[in-house]
């Protein structure tokens, strides 16, 4: 589903922007670099995984010099070594950062959740432009300090939800701007990928004891601002660590970035009034479970406040992921299999169907046959941030338009942790008025000697 080779080249940039660009916009450390390629120098932080994934999306950029790269465990940085050789290596962001600041105009994180917010905030204050990857932060705090931050250093930011660029959701934000089922009623918002719960859900809770961590990975550097944990194997790193509340934020705080998006552009959505959230009933019984992971499903309701694009006043949004399913008529409304991650949303005049990667679906199909579709182009959600970076048109998702987004989600989050009760929203003092015990959940207290900026 992934844009991988459609790059827009240095000329047909400078023809596009109608003016020669003589060197990128750099806010240096100390003093301003010059670089004598054009080309943005960038670091990759995380290179494992999905890290791996991004990196490789860099390095063919004709654009991009790799110039240094970062991972807490030297198995995944041996092979990213090999990959781009020339790359200066580090293990800890904070010594890249020191060393290299006046070496990179730019970097991309791609670690667990829970050192999203560290490592994008002091990179953003140093001036250096961020591609992030979702959801933007583990906290709610975290979000609202890093767009603030993004935003006064007028840097490029892009959060990793690459599906944006892609034609099926900008032709789905175009519908929705066009109202072309009217006005919206309702929108049902599901991820029920086949095999999510084995991979990436655990039943919990955590061992009792932990192990020695193996020779490759620095535990400590990896545990950042969580709560200090002893090493448990196959639980955590690499890939599991999103079923924990230390470092993950669970199904819906991460996939929920990529069907949320089109839906959030499209009908210009705001913080959400009340939130509340259903969750499986054995995680809900056993206090362990609830204390360390997050549920194998949930269902998760905000109620928006209306504009435009709304029928009402307010617009009620559903989450459902596990165990949760879109009712049985939402889904039936669709011919085919009902997707199972996608989006439906409900007007006045029809549906409108947003699978996850894929085009939208106007419905019913019978009375929109003749409907003319809007036209895009899947653009390249990396390279659109390398070629913003260098000056630019902005990006698809930068932080000021997906950190409320992100908030909004993250909310969700919060409400899962305190299920079957309705969380009142007061987005200026970001406060839950009505229910003060969830207020905890807003921001973490980081682990001892991490407090490294932002509160």
């Amino acid at each position: 589903m992934r844009s991988r080779k459609k790059f827009l080249s240095r000329r047909q940039f400078i023809s596009a922007t109608a003016g020669a660009l003589a060197a990128p916009y750099i806010i240096s450390c100390s003093s301003k670099p010059k670089r004598t390629d054009n080309k943005l120098h960038h670091a990759c932080i995380g290179v494992g995984g999905m890290g791996w994934q991004d990196l490789q999306r860099f390095l063919e950029d004709p654009n991009v010099k790799i110039v240094a790269i970062c991972d807490v465990d030297t198995t995944f940085l041996k092979k990213a070594s090999e990959a781009v050789p020339e790359a200066r290596v580090y293990t800890d962001w904070r010594e890249l950062l020191k060393k290299e600041c006046d070496n990179i105009d730019s970097v991309n994180v791609t670690v667990p959740d829970h050192n999203h917010f560290p490592i994008a905030y002091n990179f953003i204050k140093k001036g250096k432009h961020v591609y992030l990857q979702k959801p933007m932060c583990h906290d709610v705090a975290e979000v609202r300090i890093l767009t603030e931050a993004a935003i006064k250093a007028g840097v490029v930011t892009q959060l990793g939800t690459q599906y944006a660029s892609l034609k099926g959701d900008r032709t789905a934000v175009r519908l929705l701007k066009d109202k072309a089922i009217g006005k919206i009623k309702h929108a049902y918002l599901c991820s029920n990928r086949p095999g999510a719960i084995e991979n990436y859900r655990l039943a919990g809770p955590r061992p009792e004891k932990g192990t020695e961590p193996p020779a490759n990975l620095n535990w400590d550097l990896w545990i950042g601002t969580a709560p200090e944990r002893p090493y448990a194997p196959d639980i955590y790193h690499p890939v599991k660590w999103r079923a924990w509340q230390d470092f993950g934020t669970g199904w819906s705080g991460d996939i929920g970035c990529h069907i949320f998006d089109a839906v959030w552009k499209g009908l210009s959505m705001k913080q959400p009034l009340s939130v509340i959230a259903e969750v499986q009933k054995s995680w809900k019984e056993s206090p362990a479970r609830r204390a360390d992971n997050w549920p194998q499903g949930d269902h998760i309701t905000w109620i928006f406040p209306g504009n435009e694009y709304t029928e009402s006043d307010t617009l009620t949004v559903e989450w459902f992921d596990g165990e949760f399913y879109p009712p049985e008529e939402i889904r039936a409304l669709f011919p085919g299999e009902y997707p199972a991650e996608s989006a439906m949303l409900i007007g006045t005049e029809g549906a409108l169907l947003i699978p996850h990667g894929r085009m939208p679906v106007l419905l019913p199909e019978d009375k929109f046959k003749d409907y003319k579709m809007p036209v895009f182009e899947s653009g390249n959600h990396y390279n659109s941030f390398v070629i913003a970076s260098l000056g630019g048109p902005p990006t698809e998702s930068h932080f000021a338009q997906t950190g409320p987004m992100t908030e909004a989600i993250l909310l969700g989050t919060i409400a899962i942790r305190v299920p079957d009760i309705l969380l009142e929203w007061d987005p200026v003092k970001m406060r839950f008025p009505n229910y003060p015990d969830a207020n905890k959940f807003l921001r973490r207290r980081y682990r001892k000697g991490w407090n490294t900026g932002g509160f």
